[in-house]
């Protein structure tokens, strides 16, 4: 089995330790700034003057370890936010001394689970090419939802993994063998449409995008569920993006291996749904292509009519990602799901307007983005909403085609992006539009520089609060 093709093993202690081996394990007491004195006062002059002598704060995510008679660590505290939080365990797998250790006290649910996630995330190490070194280990709290844990840890794993992989080990036909890895492990269906299929089928811009690679182009098209609301969801899938004819600079290329990043999130989405068997009627389409220079590469200024009937002047070749995306959401459209949620690495736009951290999010419903952000802001897992400006709509067009792929306006570049892809969009369908980095520039704890997950707990939280609330209708 391929090795990005396998559901991501979690990196945490899943086996619950006896009560004897638990006793055995290092405590880790959490504690927050207004906690900290409290806790103090309670405890012995040599552990108050050994905190006070490291400066110990209790600031999230910072730690003091405590040391025994016999100089090995005792107990580890840890500062903590006021509320349950995910980060300030992110950090504790690989900077405390390999070992086992265990959260000391009873946790609520929420806490316990959210500890255990942290943890979990913190424990990655993309070790496809170099041996990793071993982590600190955590028993299971005994009030976490591991089931959740698991799965969510699996998915960030996953996308990761899948980000990281260079592009020669990670092409339109392996990232389409990934698909049908997930696929075969929950029962569902899957179909590539491969090359020169894909203008039989009437994908012509996925196909005129990465006609010129070696590599053939594909659409990947899963389906699982048979009841509940329907769900389409569309990651950009390209494999490496050299720019085409209008080719990137050298320093601009680096981290092309990353514009999958939106392929591999609806992938990582789509095992997520069907790891916790939700009801509801899921479709996946990923467009996967290598965007490349050769002969017959397509050129700047050609017109190429979309699978919706709109032709499109190719004002650049380096927007090549939300063309593929366009056949694909044109596709999406065909059985009125009552949601299509589209991701992509596609702007540099958006990385100038919110940073790396924040992807964009774009929606036609205002009820969809308001929970978007609900559980955004709920799971530390934020998205922020950039408007649909109609009026900018203008900046694509084209005086030989039904519209440009690109402004020739320097300005608002995120949002005529977005308003490229709403062309395909069939009026009435609920759609949001991710615009997303996929990739920690440097790293923070829980999240290594590299590949990354963004808004993948948000998604998923929409499309269960969706199901649930289908159910009890």
């Amino acid at each position: 089995m391929l090795p990005w093709g396998r559901i991501t093993e979690v990196r945490l202690t899943v086996d619950h330790l006896t009560h004897r081996a638990a006793g055995k394990a290092i405590p880790i007491t959490p504690v927050t700034a207004k906690e900290l004195k409290g806790w103090l006062k309670a405890q012995r002059a040599t552990v108050r003057r050994w905190i006070e002598g490291v400066h110990f704060e209790a600031k999230p995510g910072s730690h003091a370890l405590i040391p025994g008679a016999d100089g090995a660590p005792a107990r580890v505290l840890l500062g903590v936010d006021a509320k349950p939080d995910i980060w300030s365990y992110g950090g504790l797998p690989k900077t405390l001394p390999r070992g086992t250790y265990r959260l000391d006290g009873k946790l609520a649910s929420e806490s316990a689970t959210r500890a255990a996630l942290g943890w979990a995330l913190g424990g990655y190490a993309f070790a496809r090419y170099k041996k990793q070194p071993a982590v600190a280990r955590l028993v299971w709290p005994d009030a976490a939802d591991r089931a959740a844990v698991e799965r969510t840890a699996a998915a960030v794993f996953l996308v990761r993994d899948l980000v990281n992989t260079p592009a020669e080990d990670m092409g339109p036909a392996e990232l389409a063998k990934a698909a049908e890895t997930i696929a075969r492990a929950h029962d569902a269906k899957i179909k590539v449409t491969v090359g020169d299929d894909l203008l039989k089928a009437n994908y012509p811009l996925v196909h005129a995008v990465g006609r010129a690679s070696v590599r053939a182009p594909r659409l990947i098209d899963l389906r699982w569920g048979k009841r509940g609301p329907s769900i389409v969801l569309v990651g950009k899938g390209v494999c490496f993006d050299s720019g085409g004819l209008d080719l990137k600079s050298a320093q601009n290329m680096l981290l092309m291996k990353k514009d999958m990043g939106g392929g591999a999130h609806v992938l990582a989405l789509a095992q997520m749904i069907m790891e916790a068997e939700l009801p509801v009627r899921l479709r996946v389409l990923v467009p996967a292509v290598e965007n490349s220079v050769s002969g017959n590469a397509f050129r700047p200024l050609d017109v190429v009519r979309s699978r919706k009937g709109l032709t499109v002047e190719i004002g650049n070749t380096d927007a090549e990602g939300r063309l593929i995306l366009c056949d694909a959401l044109a596709e999406a459209c065909g059985e009125k799901p009552d949601l299509i949620l589209d991701c992509a690495t596609l702007t540099g736009a958006a990385r100038v307007a919110l940073g790396p951290e924040l992807p964009a999010l774009f929606c036609n419903s205002d009820a969809t983005a308001e929970a978007l952000l609900r559980h955004g802001a709920a799971e530390e897992d934020a998205l922020w909403r950039l408007p649909l400006h109609q009026p900018y709509r203008r900046m694509l067009d084209s005086k030989v085609a039904d519209l440009n792929n690109v402004s020739e306006s320097g300005f608002a570049g995120a949002i005529t992006a977005a308003l490229f892809l709403k062309e395909f969009v069939d009026p009435g369908i609920a759609w949001a539009h991710i615009d997303m980095m996929a990739w920690n520039a440097s790293a923070r704890p829980g999240r290594p520089e590299g590949g990354e997950a963004q808004g993948l707990r948000t998604f998923y939280a929409l499309i269960a609060e969706t199901a649930a609330a289908a159910s009890a209708a």
